[in-house]
């Protein structure tokens, strides 16, 4: 019944596409989130239903779509110049095999970050772009929230839908996007049309929010921790009651803690003693290799590189044994191992040149942004209002990837690059709307004669 349900929905999503075309946006969106190919084990897993849904949504707007006003902007530029280099360092790479692998997914992952900007030309699309990336993540985020709080959670443990370890289903990925979401729920709750603020919306959006705390919980990902604490003090930033909601935070966390399963307590407490750890260690010993390494090769050496990768360290831990305490040291040797961290990834695969413009591509989305919130902060008209605390809420989800990608390898993660194309959306459609409402002739008043 799942995979007719599944299909069904996929088929029904695409057929009503013929009636309004940008649906098919959408339908990529929540394929290429959910991947519902992975999850059935019928008709959808032998069709390419990702390649199609992109290709339909490509082709329905070059065919059938309003193109009046599209705007090419900065930050699609430095995507395209991203996705040009990184066909280079393919092509050049040290693994070709490997690295083709990862580029088949990459390119297609840059390309829809190009083009999601000109299908946002109206508020709509934009909030149903911001819905539509949240439910589908959060069909994932539901999934694990409730097996957590049934117990069924576990470092590597945790079970979303079916037997993964790819894409979102990775726990310190999933982990890193649940939690950036989350400025995004507030603001759909608060300035959403689709589904307008009733007691259903906010008690839905209140469950998917502690889902999503809970996904850190159960996957026992550090990262998604350190995003959590994070995305906290950030908040703080732009909130009315900062006293109240920070006295809020301490006291939820004060509760929490009792509660919270032992395994997750001690593996967080690694988060401080990295010597102990044997996964720290490994990830500070490919950082200082990546490093070595792009020194010798400024220009990177391609996707999956890290295969070459070879590195050697100490643990030390305390152990006692009957009442005394000794200090043990293991000497550990990995090779090939992940380079769990996007800023290394970068370096390594892509060189100097990458990521520089993979670092360009982040900075100028948190000051295009915050060059919003400036903006639009003050201007409170029911067809205004919405913009500010949107460009807050992606602004935010950003901060919580870029502290997640410190630990994780997510440079190119479709969802955060859907996230850079939302981003640049907003941007480009008040770029168009402001000089729409400059080329508005203003009316003069003639003085009539006999009037004081």
């Amino acid at each position: 019944m799942l995979d007719l349900a599944l299909t069904g929905f996929v088929a029904c999503f695409l057929l009503i596409g013929f009636r309004r075309p940008f649906l098919w946006v959408l339908c990529y969106l929540y394929v290429d989130i959910v991947s519902p190919q992975i999850i059935s084990w019928g008709i959808l897993s032998h069709l390419p239903i990702s390649l199609m849904a992109f290709a339909a949504a490509f082709l329905g707007w070059v065919a059938l779509d309003d193109k009046r006003d599209s705007r090419f902007t900065l930050r699609q530029g430095i995507l395209a110049a991203l996705l040009l280099y990184c066909g280079y360092t393919t092509w050049a790479a040290v693994y070709p095999a490997a690295a083709a692998e990862k580029w088949a997914w990459v390119w297609k992952a840059l390309v829809f970050a190009i083009f999601l900007p000109f299908t946002l030309r109206t508020r709509l699309r934009i909030e149903a772009v911001a819905l539509v990336m949240v439910l589908a993540a959060s069909a994932l985020i539901i999934d694990g929230g409730l097996k957590t709080a049934g117990g069924g959670g576990g470092y590597g443990t945790l079970r979303i839908f079916v037997e993964n370890n790819t894409g979102l289903y990775e726990g310190s990925i999933l982990s890193a996007v649940a939690i950036s979401i989350i400025p995004i729920v507030l603001w759909l709750v608060k300035y959403g049309t689709v589904f307008p603020a009733d007691w259903r919306v906010y008690l839905f959006a209140a469950a998917l929010i502690f889902a999503c705390s809970l996904i850190p919980v159960g996957t026992q990902a550090r990262t998604g921790l350190v995003c959590l604490g994070v995305l906290c003090l950030f908040y703080l930033r732009t909130a009315k009651h900062k006293v109240l909601i920070a006295g809020g935070m301490a006291l939820a966390l004060m509760v929490a803690v009792p509660f919270l399963p032992q395994a997750f307590l001690a593996r967080m407490g690694t988060i401080e003693n990295h010597e102990a750890d044997q996964s720290a260690s490994t990830r500070l010993g490919v950082w200082k290799w990546t490093w070595g390494y792009v020194k010798e090769h400024p220009m990177g050496g391609g996707f999956v590189v890290n295969q070459s990768s070879r590195v050697e360290y100490d643990t030390v831990a305390k152990v006692t044994v009957d009442g005394s305490t000794e200090i043990r040291r293991t000497h550990v040797v990995e090779e090939g191992r992940a380079f769990h961290s996007s800023y290394f990834e970068m370096l390594g695969e892509q060189g100097f040149p990458g990521f520089g413009l993979w670092i360009l591509l982040q900075l100028t989305g948190l000051i295009q942004m915050e060059q919003i919130r400036r903006r639009w902060k003050r201007r409170t008209g029911p067809d205004e209002a919405w913009v500010a605390p949107l460009a807050v809420a992606l602004q935010l989800a950003q901060v919580v990837y870029l502290i997640g990608s410190l630990f994780v390898g997510i440079a190119f993660q479709p969802f955060i690059l859907m996230l850079i194309g939302l981003q640049c959306g907003l941007w480009s459609y008040l770029k168009r709307t402001d000089v729409q409402q400059a080329q508005v002739p203003i009316r003069t008043i003639r003085p009539v004669v006999g009037m004081v």
